[in-house]
């Protein structure tokens, strides 16, 4: 027994000892609420290790990780995630919410450059990468995966779709994703999100825009090379609300893992994730206020 355990620890010494080194916190963690730094396992409620978590990870065909896209700790820890993963098993392909299908003949095109080790002097515009999106957050993360043999694919909707949508508001055929308590869910964090300053008229063709987003990473995901790897908004992620519904909608077994990078003090249910890393919070304005002056 004793031979046992001595060998099982060398092996889990062994195995994190290929893992890359953490990020250190891109944001001050003093002064933040407890918790930063935390991962938790929402099915069971233990605390993990992050080496526990890329091995209970690296096992899922399909991996979801929800961000706050304005949260550079988000970002640093995304990157992270691929380059643990990668020592723990093949990867099969990485989606991006934050790339569109009008894009992927750019993002294919650059990839072999890349590949050969060579610079590409503005990538950012070799992309046509949509400037929502900070680049000096999610440069890192695209530079990496483009240097891969992975491939790297689009996830969202282009804006022709989204425009087509505010248009005419398509009916959404699954049973899981249109349940009423979930669209009631949806909308609700619509109208916060935007202050309670929409004009009712304009919910159902969000909500609209907000499911089919969903529904295209849904698809992306069943259509991409396993095991495969989504970076997205946590709304987008999340089990009760989020792909996941769409998946199962599609007929797609409920073995992805969810992972939502969560602000320290903001709570993640079992509902919403298989797993939560709390990280440090970026500093609240109070964007509400101003736009009611």
């Amino acid at each position: 027994m004793r031979l046992l355990s001595f060998v099982l620890l060398l092996c889990l010494a062994g195995c994190q000892a290929h893992l890359p080194a953490l990020p250190a916190w891109q944001l001050p963690s003093e002064g933040q609420a407890p918790g930063v730094g935390q991962i938790i396992d929402l099915r069971s409620g233990q605390a993990l290790s992050p080496a526990q978590l890329v091995e209970q990870l690296a096992d899922a065909p399909q991996v979801l990780v929800g961000e706050r896209h304005d949260n550079p700790d988000h970002h640093a820890l995304q990157l992270w995630l691929l380059q643990a993963l990668a020592s723990q098993r093949g990867q099969g392909s990485l989606l991006l919410e934050m790339l569109t299908p009008s894009q992927q003949a750019q993002v294919d095109g650059v990839r072999p450059t890349l590949a050969r080790g060579e610079a590409v002097t503005d990538l950012a515009a070799a992309l046509s990468w949509e400037k929502g999106w900070d680049w000096a957050l999610y440069g890192p993360v695209v530079r990496y995966a483009l240097a891969q043999p992975y491939p790297l694919r689009a996830a969202n909707l282009d804006r022709a779709e989204v425009m087509a949508i505010y248009r005419a508001v398509p009916p959404l055929k699954g049973a899981a994703a249109s349940a009423p308590a979930v669209r009631e869910a949806l909308l609700a964090q619509i109208r916060t999100s935007h202050c309670d300053l929409l004009p009712e008229s304009q919910l159902p063709a969000m909500l609209a825009v907000q499911q089919q987003r969903d529904l295209r990473m849904a698809q992306a995901l069943q259509a991409a090379a396993t095991p495969s790897l989504l970076f997205a908004g946590a709304y987008h992620v999340r089990r009760d609300l989020g792909a996941p519904l769409h998946l199962r909608d599609l007929g797609l077994p409920a073995d992805e893992r969810v992972l939502i990078l969560a602000e320290a003090g903001k709570p993640v249910s079992a509902a919403m994730a298989d797993y939560v890393w709390y990280t440090p919070g970026v500093a609240e304005q109070d964007l509400c206020a101003q736009l009611r002056r």
